[in-house]
């Protein structure tokens, strides 16, 4: 998701960047327009656009103005592709992608779109440019739109499997916040649930301690079993005998 919300911050300065460049967008389009002799009809579509430059340009200027344009759709259509890697998405995302990818497409008809209002990219036109040329530049705000708002509803939605946009490997977004608590329960006592379960090198050194423990107490255990019954030895004889003394005279 951040990679897609970097990638639309890009588009969106490109376009602001166009934007100063409209008049001159208007303007290429008429002259390319008169040399393919298509003056009575709106342009249509983005193949249109394309014809214009490929067919009918005869300066840099306006050769490099319709790039601009032709560039921002291409990025747009690469966006909707990301998008559809993110989430599998709901009826109202997918619905959002499908708008998205219709308008995009190069052979839609975009003569009847307009931008709402506050965008002024329309009215800055006059009835004659709107009327020709209102629905193409209409394109790129609504799409940016569309995208804006498919994200505002994916970042809301609870998702199950979302999706890493550069690798295409399956994360849950539901498990990272969950699996933070217990990061912070790691502190705790080892006789508690919570903490992290030893590594079967440190069991393996608890497995040894004990059994070292057992054998030690069985050590001191025979030990005071050995004093305890020559001390009973004792008692019954009534004193212990001293050491043997050959017979004869004793000092």
């Amino acid at each position: 998701m951040n990679e897609v919300k970097a990638t639309l911050k890009v588009i969106e300065q490109n376009y602001q960047l166009f934007l100063q460049h409209q008049f001159i967008f208007i303007r290429a389009l008429q002259n390319t327009r008169e040399n393919a002799r298509e003056m009575f009809s709106p342009v249509a579509n983005i193949s249109q656009v394309q014809d214009y430059m490929d067919h009918h340009c005869n300066n840099t200027t306006d050769r490099r103005v319709l790039s601009m344009f032709l560039n921002l759709c291409n990025d747009l259509s690469l966006l909707c592709d990301k998008l559809e890697m993110v989430h599998s998405g709901n009826n109202i995302t997918n619905g959002i992608l499908e708008r998205c990818k219709m308008l995009l497409s190069h052979s839609n008809n975009l003569s009847s779109i307009r931008v709402k209002h506050p965008s002024n990219v329309v009215y800055r036109l006059s009835c004659e440019e709107a009327k020709n040329y209102g629905g193409v530049v209409s394109l790129i705000p609504i799409v940016l739109e569309c995208v804006k708002e498919w994200i505002t509803h994916s970042e809301k939605m609870p998702r199950r499997a979302l999706y890493n946009v550069s690798a295409g490997n399956a994360v849950s977004e539901e498990r990272a916040p969950q699996e933070a608590p217990a990061r912070a329960n790691t502190t705790c006592a080892p006789q508690t649930p919570c903490c992290a379960p030893q590594t079967p090198r440190s069991v393996h050194l608890d497995a040894q301690i004990s059994t070292s423990n057992k054998d030690n107490e069985q050590v001191q255990g025979s030990e005071r079993v050995w004093k305890k019954n020559l001390n009973d030895a004792g008692h019954h004889s009534g004193k212990l005998k001293g050491p043997w003394k050959p017979p004869g005279r004793h000092a």
